[in-house]
Parts: structure tokens; C-alpha cells; sequence
């Protein structure tokens, strides 16, 4: 059936606008995906809940006209259900994750675990079997550990080296681990494995309280964190039914768009520095500094953990506050034009920039590379454009995009979305409307179902819950969009050289933390 034939079928689920809900059958759940992918719809999340015969594993695809969260029963007569890796390339790490977690297992080949690491026993499911005993102590990871012999895939031929690089690196970063096949120094693949990171932040998620999941979805990952509190809470209110007052909404869309300026300024710092110019990193520090000041004196934090909470905003912003942050905000956009002058001047920069791990529009298309990267890669996919809610509706951001894929293409978003996202904060300050920052909630249904999409600086920031009995939570699925982004870094880097890879990599500024849930 044609895509609008899915959503007819569909049921609107609880929390974020344009999301609907709908169970399919084995042979529907692969017919769908098919026909989204032949229509140029997107992958956005891929998660399980409960154990094969009992559970469910859902999938969100989205589309022009919306996004649908299928669901199929995991059937205890089938030893697996159907891999969608073939329809969206991303779904392959997912779904092995799912089997790593849940113990269901798809049809895809590749069966090699994904998060375990050899951390727990061989066997155990942390979202089904609970905490086994001992496993938190020494002895008991001593009995629980398994050689961990990752099968590499191997590329072979005269003049071929690998080089391993990582999980432990040189500075203050998270673990991953890249495997470069190469001939002198030109990459002929990278094959990445994460996972190290893993914190088992899905099995503490189960049995909190509804009211305190927010602070954790916060901590996913922390450079993300309005963007998933906000993710969160949108599901909890539409579990609800909360009306959300127009003066949180605001407030909200300030702290997103902060979170958005604060990440572009960072990076272009950091870009600048790996292309040999450290006048950048120095200049972009110091305005990510200032930024981080002035909100810390409009919110109580530098980084906005605890700004978003369900029914609304922690705090309100006084119009002292509120005039102060435009301040600022006007004087970064001011500072970061200047700036983006002098980078495209500088014959140096541009030399590193242009043409270093480029990704085709065709390529990212195909592998569904997702947000910032995306839209430098002709994905013009921007949720706050393409299906805004609250107050995005009525202070509609400029879709920022590009076709080049390179560095230079991802810079350039930055820069404009940069620019934008000032525009944005000092407009959504102008004349706040009166009233409440914050709504009560009631309390949702044991059972209830609902989701949260936001599109943070990094891409769509997905929250699937499940209300269970009492006011707790029963499964909270959080997805960072560098689940989709992290393997098109693996084709970015072909035929570039090594060590170009630590400014790739940067340009594309992938979360470890967020994906190692």
C-alpha cells in the first residue's frame, strides 16, 4: 500500500505531534519498511521491550507526512524476527543491540554482539533477566567475563596494514574503538566498535518514578540533555493528556536553541584547532565560555541538565534575566560572522576543509545519515521546520543545508545554524507571554504508550516510554541520532588519509555516550 494507506490504519500515540502508533504482522512490518525506504522515508529508532514470546520490537519510520512506531509481537515460535538492515542500512547495529539487550534476535547475518563487551554473562538479557547476583562486584565480573574475540572484518592484499586505534585515546574523550584497513596511508575501510561506554541506563530507567525520569533521560548524553529532558517530557505529558502553558513552551525552545549554539561553538573551535589553526579554537572557546556564563546566571547552569521537566520549565526567567541572555546571545552572532569570515579567508583552513570526508547526497541518502551531517549532505530533514510543535509553529527556524558532504559542507551548517539559532533565542525572549512556566500532571495509565521527538543540534532525539504500574516506568527507550551517523563515518574516511581522521571525525561530532546505552 501506498505510505498514506499506513498512516489511515495508524492510531495517534501519546506525546509528540505527528506520531502515530500501529501493529503490524511479520510480513507487514518488512512491507512497510520496504515501501518508506523506496519513498525516501528514514529510519529514525529501532527498540524492543520485554522478552521473545511476551515482548514487542518497535520500530519508528518517518515520512513527509508524519512518523509511524510499528510494533510486532515477538512470536515465541519464531526464532527471529524480520532484519530490516536491507531496507535501512543503520537498522543492523539496532537490531543487534536489541539481541545484546533483549535476547530477540533478527534475521540479519550479522549476529555479533554489539554492547556486551564481555560485562556480563553469557546469555544474560539486562532488559529481561534483571541484575544477576555478584555481577557488581569483583569476583563476579571475574566469573562473568568470556574472551571477547570481535571478528574484525578483514581486508586483505599486498601492501595492506591495519592500524588499530583506540578504545582508550589520547584526551579526555570517550572510548571507541576503529579498526583502519590501509595502503600507505590512504584508508581502504574503517570498521568502528563501540559499546564501551555502556551504563546500563535502559535497566535503570525500569521502576523509577514517572516524575523523576527526566533528570536521567537528561543524562544521556550530556552535551543533548534539553534535547532528550524535552524528548521525555513530551512523552509523559501526552501520557497524561498535559496542556503544556505557552510561556514553558518558549522557555523551552530557548534552552534547545542554547544547547544548539553552545555544541556549534565548540565544535567550530575544535575543527579550526585540527586544521592547524588555533586562533579559532581560542576565539570559539571564548565565546562558548561567555555563552556558558550567561546562562548559568539566566538558568542556575552552565549546561542545562534539570531546565526541562515535565509539565514545563524548573525555573522562570525574570525579564532582567531574559534581556541579559539576548545580550549575549547578539553579541556571539555579531563575534562568530566575523569569525566565519576569517575561517573561509584563511587559504590553510580551506585547504584542510574542502573535500575531506565527503558523503555523497546519494550515499547519505542511502545509509540514512541523519541531522547536522545530513543537511550537509542534501537531507534537508529538519523536524522544527518540517513538523514543528510548540512554539516552533509560530518561530519557524531557516532549514540550513548543503550538497557538498565535506568538512567544509558541515562548517558551513554550523555557521548558518549558528547564526539561526541567535536569531531564534533573542526572538523567543522578545515579549514572553504571560502565566505559568509550568503545568501539574496527573497520573498516566499502567500501560500507557508514549513518545518523545525533538530535534536536538545533533539530529532527532527519540524517547520511547511505557508507563507501568503506580507512577513508575516500565521501559524507556532513549536513541541518539548517532546510532544512524556512526557507520556513515565509516565510509567518510575512504581514500582520505589517516591522519585526517581526527578532523572527519570532529565534523561530524558523533555522541560514544548516547549511543552506548
Amino acid at each position: 500500500m501506498a505510505l498514506a494507506g499506513w498512516f489511515a490504519r495508524a492510531a495517534a500515540v501519546a506525546g509528540a505531534a505527528g506520531v502515530s502508533r500501529l501493529a503490524v504482522s511479520p510480513t507487514q512490518w518488512r512491507q512497510a519498511a520496504e515501501e518508506f525506504a523506496a519513498l525516501d522515508g528514514r529510519l529514525i529508532a529501532l527498540w524492543a521491550s520485554g522478552a521473545p514470546g511476551t515482548g514487542i520490537v518497535r520500530a519508528a519510520l518517518a515520512a513527509a507526512q508524519g512518523v509511524i512506531v510499528l510494533e510486532l509481537l515477538l512470536a515465541a515460535d519464531a526464532p527471529h524476527y524480520p532484519g530490516l538492515e536491507d531496507a535501512f542500512p543503520a537498522a543492523g547495529r539496532m537490531q543487534r543491540a536489541v539481541h545484546d539487550l533483549n535476547g530477540a534476535a533478527s534475521t540479519d547475518r550479522d549476529q555479533r554482539p554489539w554492547l556486551r563487551h564481555s560485562g556480563w554473562p553469557d546469555g544474560y538479557r539486562p532488559l529481561v533477566d534483571g541484575t544477576p547476583a555478584g555481577l557488581g562486584s569483583e569476583a563476579g565480573q571475574a566469573s562473568a567475563a568470556v574472551p571477547d574475540r570481535y571478528a574484525f572484518v578483514r581486508v586483505e592484499g599486498d601492501g595492506v596494514h591495519e592500524i588499530p586505534v583506540g578504545p582508550v585515546h589520547a584526551g579526555i574523550i570517550e572510548p571507541g574503538h576503529f579498526r583502519f584497513s590501509i595502503v600507505g596511508e590512504k584508508v581502504l575501510r574503517l570498521e568502528e566498535r563501540l559499546g564501551y561506554t555502556h551504563k546500563g541506563i535502559e535497566q535503570r530507567f525500569a521502576g523509577m518514578t514517572l516524575a523523576a525520569g527526566h533528570r536521567l533521560a537528561a543524562r544521556v548524553s550530556g552535551d543533548s540533555a534539553a534535547a532528550y529532558s524535552w524528548a521525555y517530557a513530551q512523552a509523559l505529558e501526552g501520557l497524561c493528556a498535559a496542556e503544556v502553558p505557552a510561556r514553558a513552551a518558549r522557555l523551552r525552545a530557548v534552552c534547545l536553541e542554547l544547547e544548539r549554539i553552545a555544541n556549534h561553538l565548540g565544535d567550530l573551535g575544535a575543527l579550526g584547532n585540527d586544521a592547524g589553526f588555533a586562533f579559532g579554537l581560542s576565539q570559539f572557546s571564548r565565546l562558548k565560555e561567555a555563552l556558558l556564563r550567561a546562562t548559568e546566571q539566566a538558568w542556575g547552569q552552565r549546561y542545562l541538565m534539570d531546565a526541562i521537566v515535565p509539565g514545563g520549565t524548573r525555573a522562570d526567567l525574570t525579564p532582567v534575566a531574559a534581556d541579559a541572555l539576548a545580550d549575549c546571545v547578539a553579541g556571539v552572532a555579531a563575534q562568530s560572522a566575523l569569525l566565519q569570515g576569517i575561517y573561509d579567508e584563511n587559504s590553510g583552513v580551506r585547504d584542510r576543509f574542502l573535500g575531506a570526508g565527503r558523503v555523497s547526497p546519494a550515499l547519505a541518502a542511502k545509509l540514512g545519515l541523519t541531522g547536522l551531517a545530513g543537511r550537509a549532505s542534501g537531507q534537508a530533514f529538519d523536524r522544527r521546520v518540517d513538523q514543528p510543535w510548540a512554539p516552533y509553529d509560530e518561530f519557524a527556524p531557516r532549514k540550513c543545508g548543503r550538497t557538498e558532504g565535506d568538512v567544509a559542507a558541515r562548517v558551513a551548517v554550523r555557521f548558518e545554524e549558528l547564526a539561526d539559532s541567535c536569531r531564534l533565542v533573542r526572538a523567543l525572549l522578545e515579549d514572553l507571554p504571560a502565566g505559568s512556566h509550568r503545568a501539574a500532571l496527573a497520573e498516566p495509565p499502567d500501560g500507557g504508550v508514549g513518545v518523545g521527538l525533538i530535534e536536538g543540534w545533533r539530529g532527532p532525539v527519540l524517547i520511547g516510554l511505557e508507563a507501568g504500574p503506580e507512577g513508575t516506568i516500565r521501559r524507556c527507550h532513549p536513541h541518539d541520532p548517532s546510532w544512524q551517523n556512526w557507520p556513515v563515518l565509516e565510509h567518510a574516511i575512504i581514500d582520505n588519509i589517516v591522519p585526517d581522521f581526527p578532523l572527519i571525525n570532529k565534523s561530524f561530532n558523533l555522541s560514544y555516550s548516547g549511543h552506548d546505552l
